[in-house]
């Protein structure tokens, strides 16, 4: 079989069909029908090779639609290759063949009797050798061919002749009413169609993927030629066409399936179908809202009878037989046609903003106010319903049609911000320099604000753009700047400002939003408080944010995004969770991508936070994907950190230190801050879970310094357990004392239900014996525990420990075993075995998991009877003759043997191997 039959993708059933009917021993029949462009060609030509190595004849015949009316065209196609046989028939057979092939002249014989003598011409051509008669767009045969052709099928039975005919569903032949037995070729399914797409064109990006799927219809011609004409380009202006030619553009094979049938068409009724193929065509992946009745077309009896339209038996109402009639009656209507048609529909959707925007858009060609103000409307509407792509589109074109070179500029500025929300990123440059050519300024604040987006999320710039942003606020302040540029202003140094995380930054951010006064907006403010010195200015956050969610309904989603990063920096993300993943969905596809990214981020920590780590990861990986493919590398560092914390958390200590790594070596040498205090907060962790207190101290402590909390820096807050915990570990008990009295006096309780639960920790795990166990029972029963798991856990693990020591065992026990089975579910295994480690120290048996010494190699185990005495990794490396890496290596394996998590806890594993597994147990 060759490879293009191979490559015949979802026709089993009828494949099977049509080869049990060539496997026959008699003679018979076969109609393959079905829609144009269904692939009736294709099995024909899989029916004609299989034929042919099988040992059949086999004789080709084409219908044409320009010789359909020429008498007996088709018949001579199907004859010509065997009429030397003519010779061999009797007198009155040959003589019917000459008279209607020219030969000789006569009155032209009946159907029957030229049936007869091709019938006794196909017998002799069969005696040989087995005859397959195989037509192609039979439906073109001229009327006179195929009714013989029809008479010769039905008389077959007992001959070594078959007879295989392709016909069109949508149009009449001679052929139908033959009575032939048919094999009807449905439209592919989704499946077959997917693998035929991945097939043919495996590189396909998802938009155009789902474009193709969406209009090809399960037709296959369409499903190979449409992506040869959907480009990027041509996808990204499917969601809302405004030039006129709404649908999806055909190539020439396509657009011939249908033109002569338009052409054909009344000029009227060409006009009914155009109107009704413009309305409501949904090529694009975002679904536009409908408000108002779709067009109903009337008086299109000669494009039913031409097969273009089929009835909806739901409404009575006329449909288009394929989606490729839609697109192919734009493609072939003039430029006058369609502009009348968009006319004649921007009335009939008046109701509908957006509807009457597309198609007013489409039907003017010179500027116009009126029009230009519906397109700006409809634009805020697409960015609110998920269509901020669209809506970038929409201003463009009001842009195009506005009179004056002010509201130009303007609207085209709003473009320029929209698309550096919406990823696109070389759109918005180059919407910006239109915006400076036709206002004459070089850089204008729109222009600023738009460049300092690009030059954030791309490159991480967030000292030169910092900089620029600034002098644009003092511009804005003195020329007295509209209130949404302000807003879009301060923003965007507030995004700067968060990202540095550098208190000198800060103090020119709080300046220029001061100097602005009244102008600047309350919900900027809320972002100021929040993204900022959250210890200082948090306090009030939460409630300001309880009205703003309030008034959010139907908000920009820029807002809404900005808003959700202020819930989370107060902890405040779990109550907004279903409204954010919802927003994440609605916009990902052609809405703000941009605001997508920075919400995966929040879902992402939000995830973490309440224990979802594997879903977390994969929202990391998600992110990360969705970030790469946009050169957004400032937003793809961030997912790399948050992956960083779970492998962290979970123990996975070689991957979170590569992803520490790569974090401080991009963000350290640019000033980004964020990133850096993340690196430390992940080096912090990945030593806590290693028992690596001193190293853990270190990255704490570089955060902030204990005893009071670096302004602006996100990071000093939630590492406040962290550096408590190394500070007790490795003997700093004033240090941590001082960090969580300093926690208390910040009043770090009224910021948020989180941070009262590790300020009470930290209060219990430094007081004196009398507090500690207050407050530690006050920490294990806080309300805010359940949400974050992971470090009630950590509080129950040091509430054990505090039980232990004050010498009540049972007690301790149960705080140990409800730490291990949180740290169990979470799968964070360097605690879990920690928390096991102290059970197993309060008396109570852990079943071992096959480790221990004898698991230990004899290098491994000289290696851990000299650290447990007290050898640092150099020490034994110039003892043993190895190098400190390879010393720190042996003991990164030693460690989980001996189920311990720390050096410190080699003297004690050693000691109870040594008495054996009963004295362990005891």
């Amino acid at each position: 079989m060759s490879e293009q039959q191979d490559r015949i993708i979802g026709r089993d059933v009828e494949r099977a069909r049509i080869a049990a009917f060539t496997e026959a021993p008699d003679g018979r029949a076969l109609v393959l029908r079905g829609e144009a462009g269904v692939g009736k060609s294709a099995l024909l030509d899989e029916v004609t090779e299989r034929a042919s190595g099988a040992g059949y004849r086999v004789v080709r015949a084409l219908g044409v639609e320009t010789e359909s009316g020429l008498p007996f065209a088709g018949l001579h196609q199907l004859l010509h290759p065997l009429l030397p046989r003519d010779a061999s028939l009797d007198h009155d057979h040959r003589s019917a063949l000459d008279v209607v092939f020219g030969k000789a002249s006569g009155a032209a014989p009946s159907v029957m009797a030229l049936g007869i003598a091709v019938l006794d011409l196909l017998a002799l051509a069969a005696s040989e050798e087995p005859l397959l008669l195989v037509i192609d767009d039979g439906h073109w045969f001229d009327g006179p061919s195929a009714e013989v052709c029809a008479f010769v099928a039905r008389r077959l039975s007992g001959y070594h002749v078959k007879v295989l005919v392709g016909l069109r569903a949508d149009t009449e032949s001679a052929f139908d009413a033959a009575g032939l037995p048919e094999v009807l070729l449905e439209p592919l399914t989704e499946e077959a169609s997917c693998r035929l797409l991945d097939q043919r064109y495996p590189g396909l990006t998802d938009e155009i993927r789902r474009i193709v799927l969406d209009n090809a219809d399960g037709n296959p011609l369409a499903l190979m030629e449409l992506p040869q004409t959907v480009t990027p380009g041509v996808a990204s202006t499917l969601v809302e066409d405004l030039g006129g030619r709404q649908g999806i553009p055909l190539s020439r094979r396509l657009e011939r399936m249908y033109a002569r049938r338009v052409h054909d068409l009344a000029p009227a009724e060409r006009a009914e179908l155009v109107r009704g193929a413009l309305d409501g065509i949904e090529a694009g992946s975002v679904p536009r809202r409908v408000t108002g009745a779709r067009y109903r077309m009337r008086q299109v009896d000669g494009a039913m009878a031409q097969g273009l339209l089929t009835v909806d038996p739901s409404t009575g109402d006329f449909t288009f037989r394929h989606p490729l009639v839609r697109s192919a009656l734009v493609q072939l209507a003039t430029p006058n046609e369609r502009r009348a048609a968009h006319a004649a529909l921007a009335e009939l959707h008046r109701g509908d903003i957006e509807r009457r925007a597309v198609h007013l858009a489409a039907a003017t060609i010179d500027p116009e106010t009126e029009v230009a103000d519906v397109l700006e409307r409809a634009a805020h509407s697409a960015t609110r319903r998920g269509g901020a792509a669209t809506a970038v589109a929409w201003l463009t074109r009001a842009a195009e049609l506005s009179v004056t070179a002010a509201d130009r500029s303007r609207r085209l500025g709003d473009a320029a911000f929209i698309a550096g929300q919406s990823a696109l990123l070389d759109q918005a440059e180059r919407l910006v320099d239109e915006s400076g050519q036709v206002s004459g300024e070089s850089e204008n604040i729109g222009a600023v604000i738009t460049s300092a987006y690009v030059a954030l999320y791309k490159d991480g710039d967030v000292r030169s753009t910092h900089r620029r942003v600034v002098s644009a606020v003092e511009e804005a302040r003195r020329s007295g700047a509209d209130a949404e540029t302000v807003t879009r202003l301060l923003n965007v140094l507030l995004a700067i400002s968060q990202f540095s995380a550098d208190p000198a930054v800060w103090s020119r951010t709080d300046a220029a939003i001061d100097s602005m006064g009244d102008a600047a907006d309350p919900l900027t403010l809320v972002y100021r408080d929040s993204w900022g010195d959250v210890v200082r200015r948090g306090t009030t956050v939460r409630e300001r944010l309880d009205e703003a969610f309030a008034r959010m309904a139907g908000g920009e989603p820029w807002d809404v995004m900005r808003l959700a990063v202020s819930a989370f920096y107060v902890d405040a993300l779990g109550d907004f969770r279903p409204y954010l993943q919802r927003m994440v969905e609605r916009e990902k596809d052609a809405g703000a991508v941009t605001n997508v990214m920075t919400m995966l981020h929040l879902v992402m920590l939000d995830q973490i936070n309440s224990g979802a780590w594997d879903e977390a990861e994969a929202s990391g990986r998600r992110g990360l994907e969705l970030t790469t493919s946009h050169g957004y590398e400032l937003f793809a560092h961030q997912f790399r950190a948050f992956l960083g914390l779970v492998a962290a958390c979970r123990g996975q200590l070689e991957r979170a230190r590569e992803l520490q790594s790569a974090i401080d070596a991009w963000a350290r040498p640019r000033g980004v801050g964020f990133l850096t205090q993340y690196a430390e907060s992940i080096g912090a962790l990945t030593a806590l879970s290693a028992g690596d207190y001193e190293a853990a101290y270190i990255y704490a402590s570089g955060i902030t310094v204990p005893g009071q909390f670096t302004p602006y820096s996100q990071q000093a807050t939630r590492t406040l357990l962290d550096l408590v915990e190394a500070a007790l570990h490795t003997g700093r008990s004033d240090q941590a004392r001082s960090h969580a009295l300093a926690a208390r006096d910040a009043h770090l309780s009224a910021i948020s239900p989180r941070l009262g639960l590790l300020t009470t920790a930290a209060l219990a795990m430094t007081g004196d014996d009398t507090e500690a166990e207050e407050l530690f029972a006050r920490a294990v029963a806080h309300p805010a525990g359940p949400s974050f798991p992971f470090d009630l856990a950590r509080i129950q693990l040091a509430y054990g420990m505090w039980l232990r020591r004050a010498r009540r065992p049972k007690a301790s026990r149960e705080a140990f075993t409800r730490a291990a089975d949180i740290f169990e579910r979470l799968g964070a295994s360097a605690w879990e075995q920690r928390a096991k480690l102290e059970l197993r120290a309060a008396g109570l048996p852990v079943r071992k998991s096959g480790g221990g010494v004898a698991a230990l190699t004899a290098q491994e185990r000289q290696i851990a009877e000299l650290a447990a005495g007290g050898m640092s990794n150099k020490e034994i490396g110039a003892k043993l003759f190895l190098s400190p890496r390879t010393v720190g290596a042996h003991l990164y394996k030693i460690f989980p043997k001996l189920g311990i998590t720390s050096r410190a806890s080699l003297r004690d594993a050693l000691a109870r191997e040594g008495e054996g597994e009963d004295g362990a147990d005891r």
